[in-house]
């Protein structure tokens, strides 16, 4: 509140004490940070952050380095990225080494390891680990506890939410905040996205058992299909990843919806500002703004300056149970086929997923070939897909390409061409406008008036039409409006969202008064729950007034 900094956001480094052999976080402006706490023995500086190596991905390592069985289990290694560093000594494992790795006899290797080597030394490097970095724990618990009851006293309990996706945050921030508010009962919500490791689907499992008063509920797709969504409009990029609104942040919207319909609610969640440049510019706790994908809720996060050293930290020091993915070696678990996983993920999954990997692998050099790639394996193994951007080479990508021809008969008149018959779901979809009025429109012409929500006058005319080149058409006109090539845009909107509309979920997500339902392949607004804000044809949330137009557009 004074300007100053305070104990969240003073940044910090990782020592290395080479007679206590274990790394030790000191804050940037400690006096003494190159001084061990535990032997006051002078450290050095190893690097901004660290993860613990478990005793699986120890002896991955040992077989990936050539290097003697067993050989690792009383070295202090831990891991920053492709950098591990044993025994405080840096040693890069580049993704050449993954990829000349024989999968199959590291596959057995393993599976003929015996991880009780690896237990006893293992253990005792934790608990030194946590001994040596005790104070700066306290510290961020404190701050946490703090944080997590300013916010959570604005909110009545019972509209306070956890988000849980089976990672090593939210299973952070799951035990602080009920630790904080010392309330075992609060709303869990795991998001499904149907594409999670098989790993982490045991740890919800495990989850919901160990914690059997919170109330524990799954949102997840059931009326999409990840693969036959990926033939249809292509597979996920890193700036095109529509499946997030289909299959996570849709699903829970529907879960929030339906506990707390119209109720703003309190979400505490696992975001952190270290894991990417775009979370790097999040706010601690965001309100209504460009960021927070479920518009009915507040989202704080009390681990926001947090970085992986201290959740491991925190986990390890409360002995917490974690998804057992991070044991073998991967440093973030989600989805298996997200474009945002690194090489060494991919590697892994290669190992300990492969009937998936291999399928998915296999999908993605078909869908190369399919959109004119010459050679698609190594469009595919060398990760290009993952910059892929918009429809080139789907056939989904004409349904995006607004067409249309000005009526030569009546002034401020378009004629869109539609890809499915006009219909009441059409109709429908002109709610956002104003009062959706058949009664007043010609009806010999099928004519339908949409009256302005605030004066009732009209301002936009619709009926079916026959156009040459057009198997379906509708005109629409604009009425008694001083900018009608704006009103234009804004129905053109919805007239690509009628014949693009992939059931995405992201206009769900968006209305902040549940109007908008999609249920099968129906689309419906509901005349009396939209309050005409607009923001379902918002550039700034919609481009081009449907999620598609961004995944399917063509140059």
């Amino acid at each position: 509140m004074c300007g100053s900094e305070t104990i969240d956001d003073i940044p910090t480094e990782v020592y290395y004490c080479t007679h206590c052999h274990t790394p030790i976080i000191k804050r940037i402006n400690d006096a003494q940070k190159d001084i061990c706490p535990l032997c006051q023995e002078k450290m050095k500086y190893l690097t901004a952050d660290l993860r613990p190596v478990f005793p699986e991905e120890r002896r991955l390592l040992e077989l990936l380095l050539n290097k003697e069985p067993y050989s690792l289990r009383r070295a202090s290694v831990w891991a920053n990225k492709n950098r591990y560093y044993i025994d405080g000594k840096g040693k890069p494992v580049t993704n050449s080494i993954y990829t000349a790795a024989d999968v199959e006899k590291l596959r057995q290797a393993l599976a003929e390891s015996r991880m009780d080597e690896y237990d006893e030394a293992f253990q005792r490097q934790v608990e030194l680990f946590v001994q040596a970095n005790r104070e700066h724990l306290a510290a961020l618990i404190e701050e946490a506890h703090d944080f997590i009851r300013h916010e959570a006293e604005k909110y009545p309990q019972e509209n306070i939410v956890l988000s849980f996706s089976g990672g090593k945050d939210s299973t952070v921030v799951a035990d602080i905040v009920t630790k904080a508010l010392s309330n075992p009962s609060l709303v869990h919500i795991f998001g499904n996205t149907t594409l999670e490791f098989p790993m982490t689907m045991e740890y919800a499992k495990r989850f919901r058992e160990e914690h059997p008063q919170a109330i524990f509920q799954v949102a997840e797709n059931k009326e999409q299909n990840f693969m036959d969504m990926c033939a249809e409009i292509g597979p996920p990029a890193r700036m095109m990843r529509w499946c997030c609104s289909m299959f996570k942040t849709g699903p829970i919207t529907r879960i929030i919806s339906n506990f707390y319909r119209n109720q703003q609610i309190l979400t505490f969640y696992g975001i952190r500002k270290f894991e990417s440049v775009s979370r790097s510019k999040y706010n601690r706790v965001e309100k209504n703004t460009e960021s927070v994908k479920i518009q009915q809720q507040t989202v704080a996060a009390p681990i926001f300056n947090w970085k992986d050293i201290d959740v491991w930290l925190y986990i390890l020091s409360e002995k917490i149970d974690f998804n057992d993915a991070y044991r073998l070696g991967y440093d973030r678990v989600g989805c298996y086929c997200c474009p945002n996983n690194n090489g060494r993920a991919q590697f892994l999954s290669s190992i300990y997923m492969p009937d998936k990997s291999k399928a998915w692998r296999n999908f993605l050099i078909d869908f190369a070939k399919k959109i004119g790639k010459a050679d698609a394996e190594v469009y595919v193994d060398s990760g290009k897909w993952k910059a892929r951007q918009g429809g080139n080479g789907l056939a989904a990508a004409k349904t995006v390409k607004l067409q249309f021809t000005n009526c030569t008969s009546e002034e401020h008149s378009k004629i869109y061409k539609l890809f499915k018959p006009y219909d009441d779901e059409l109709i429908n979809m002109f709610t956002p406008f104003g009062k959706v009025a058949k009664d007043l429109g010609q009806k010999l012409l099928q004519e339908t008036i949409i009256l302005d929500a605030n004066s009732n006058v009209p301002i936009l005319s619709l009926q079916p039409f026959m156009q040459d080149g057009y198997e379906h058409a509708v005109k629409v006109k604009t009425l008694n409006v001083e900018n009608h090539d704006e009103l234009q845009r804004l129905a053109g909107y919805q007239i690509r969202k009628f014949n693009a509309c992939r059931r995405c979920l992201k206009c769900e997500s968006l209305c902040r008064t549940g109007a908008i339902s999609i249920i099968g392949d129906s689309y419906y607004i509901d005349p009396e729950k939209c309050v005409h804000c607009y923001k379902c044809m918002n550039a700034k949330y919609l481009a081009g007034g449907c999620m598609m137009d961004k995944y399917l557009r063509t140059k």
